[in-house]
This record gives C-alpha cells, structure tokens and sequence, in this order.
C-alpha cells in the first residue's frame, strides 16, 4: 500500500494555479471519445456559460484548444479548463479554475468528466458574470451542469485498432462479399472493376478472422484478404463500424 502511494505522488504533481495528474497502467484499446468539436450554453442567474468539447489526443493538442478558446473569448470573466487525455487507468487529467475561487470550478468538470466514461476529451466553460454572485456551492453546480450540458448533445465516436485488407475475388461473388463484410462489422474503403473485382476493406482487428474464415468457407478455400495496413488508432463513429461504401 505504501508503494502506491508513493507511486501516485510521484505521477500525480499539482502545479499552483491547475492540478495535472498522470496515470499509467494497461489501457483498454476500445474506448468512446468526442466525434467532433461541440458547444453549447446555458444560463445561471444572468451569467452565461458556453461550454465547449473536443477530441483531443496529446496535451500539446489539449493546451493549444485552451489557448484557441481563451483567444476567442477574450473578454469573457473566465475561461475554465479540464481535459483528459487517454482512457481509464491511463490518463493525463488537468483542470484550472481560471480565477474563480479553488476548487469551485476547474475540478467540478473535471469530475463530470471523470464520471462520463470518455476519454481524450477537452473541455472549457466559459463564464460572462451576469452580475450575481452564486456562491460556492452555486459555482459548483454551474459549471457541472454547463459540462453535462454539452456531454448530453456530444456525438461519440470510438478509438479502435483495425486492419486494412485487399481482397481479388470473382465477379459471381461480389454481392456475397459485400454481404459478408456488413456481416462482420467491415468498411468497404474501395472497389476496382477489372478482369476480378479488387476490393480494400477496414475491419476492427477482433472481427478481422471471422471475416476470413467466413470468406474462406464462401469461396470453398480459393479466397483469402491480404492485411496492408494496420492501425492502433482508428476513429470511428461510435456504433456505425459498418459497411459505407455507395
């Protein structure tokens, strides 16, 4: 037990002014993320609060976000950030009041955060006082609701690892393939009409073998896809890993 404390202390510096920890452990590879840059506003006894979400995968990227925000809403009363950058036990996690008292603020959204399931997310609440003080447990409430606020409209995707494949098949096939990669969850990237039908498909890399022997058993053991790329990181929007092609 004392290890891990000392472990903790040691990953997790607090920086006068914001507080910035670091986990690190096994990270799950699947996890939801922000599908895109998301914004909204609510408003608390005359002050207004525009909240905004990105995705955002490095602290440089988080930090530049900030700065991109605190530049357009320059004249707002306050700027306040949170971000975590990773998933679950292996996250970096900062939050900063920007000027409202400590505590009342940078770590109320950050916990909505914390609580929300996602990760690789930035947020930053903008305040216009509205000329009434909302005291501490006001401010807390405030800017907690302003982060679900946008979490509740936020579109997910999910970060996911997959491989990209070639397949050559016979025309007498095609509409049988096609079935097969939505079958397994496959994108279908691109179609080359020739002598044979070149094919490049994307599936998450869980589903990837199904899809073989499933192609395999179709073809009576003549066709097999050829991995060309695989990708740790792919973005997808959450729940819609299916075939696109038109």
């Amino acid at each position: 037990m004392l290890l891990s404390v000392q472990i903790c202390v040691h990953l997790c510096p607090i920086f006068e002014g914001d507080v910035e920890k670091r986990y690190n452990s096994t990270m799950s590879k699947r996890y939801p993320i922000p599908a895109a840059e998301t914004r909204t506003e609510i408003e608390v006894k005359n002050s207004r609060f525009i909240t905004t979400a990105v995705p955002t995968f490095t602290v440089e990227e988080a930090r530049e976000f900030i700065a991109r925000i605190k530049a357009e809403f320059s004249d707002a009363t306050h700027n306040v950030p949170a971000f975590l950058v990773g998933f679950g036990n292996s996250v970096t996690a900062h939050c900063n009041d920007d000027g409202e008292p400590s505590g009342t603020a940078g770590r109320p959204i950050l916990a909505v955060l914390q609580g929300s399931g996602l990760g690789d997310i930035a947020v930053v609440v903008t305040r216009y006082y509205g000329g009434t003080k909302l005291g501490t447990g006001g401010l807390v409430r405030a800017y907690s609701d302003a982060t679900k606020a946008v979490l509740d409209i936020l579109p997910h995707a999910e970060k996911v690892p997959t491989h990209t494949a070639l397949l050559a098949l016979p025309y007498d096939l095609l509409e049988r393939v096609r079935l097969l990669v939505e079958a397994w969850n496959g994108r279908i990237l691109d179609e080359q009409f020739a002598a044979d039908i070149t094919m490049t498909m994307q599936f998450t890399t869980d589903q990837f073998p199904g899809f073989q022997d499933a192609l395999r058993e179709l073809s009576h053991g003549a066709l097999a896809a050829e991995i060309i790329e695989t990708n740790e990181d792919t973005i997808m929007p959450l729940g819609t890993f299916a075939d696109e092609a038109e």
